[in-house]
């Protein structure tokens, strides 16, 4: 069977639409998946900065939890918190005493936050375990502004330090102006009252 010119251009001219079709089609499907992709990057991104703003929020509540567990004396000095249960309910009372009004988790992990100790092992702030780098760089408020340009959101440390004490100054010795005495003005001396003597009578001749 042979083929005439005219059915040989036509079958030349649908091989040519289907492969225009399916060039079309992977164009498509490239540009669909490019807006996927940032699509989901976009998605990611903000529910990062959700994430951190409530990072920010839940550190610096338990930031002022610890001020709070800190500040009040008991016996003859403050002390920080050994566990974050005592946030909740301080053990140094007989009653429910807050400090916070529970327990928040790390909202970068969903899991538990790194503690920040002293020297006595005490609990002086958290941070999260996340590495990833924050968004926010600086704008912080002044009790966070310690936050500003760290590079991992495990350097947030949620942390509080109270206030240096200056101590007690002695004020330099000073020495007293030398004074001169008032001159003072001799009393005035008043010469002893004289009794005038009797004069002499005057003898007359007869």
């Amino acid at each position: 069977m042979f083929l005439t010119r005219s059915a040989i251009r036509m079958q030349a001219d649908r091989a040519s639409q289907r492969g225009a079709a399916l060039l079309l089609m992977l164009v498509l499907v490239s540009v669909l998946g490019l807006a996927a992709g940032l699509a989901g990057q976009s998605w990611r991104s903000t529910m990062q900065q959700a994430r951190e703003a409530e990072l920010l929020w839940r550190g610096l509540q338990y930031q002022r939890a610890i001020a709070s567990y800190y500040s009040v004396k008991h016996g003859p000095q403050q002390m920080y918190p050994a566990k974050l249960e005592y946030l909740i309910r301080d053990p140094r009372f007989p009653g429910v005493v807050r400090h916070l009004r529970k327990l928040y988790p790390d909202p970068m992990t969903g899991g538990d936050w790194e503690l920040v100790r002293d020297p006595a092992e005490r609990i002086i702030g958290v941070r999260s375990s996340s590495d990833l780098a924050p968004f926010k760089q600086d704008g912080f408020p002044k009790e966070l502004e310690k936050l500003q340009g760290k590079g991992a959101y495990s350097e947030w440390e949620f942390v509080f330090a109270p206030p240096a004490t200056k101590g007690a100054t002695t004020p330099p010795a000073t020495t007293p102006p030398a004074t001169t005495p008032p001159a003072t003005t001799p009393p005035a001396t008043t010469p002893p009252a004289t009794t005038p003597q009797a004069a002499p009578p005057t003898r007359t001749d007869p």
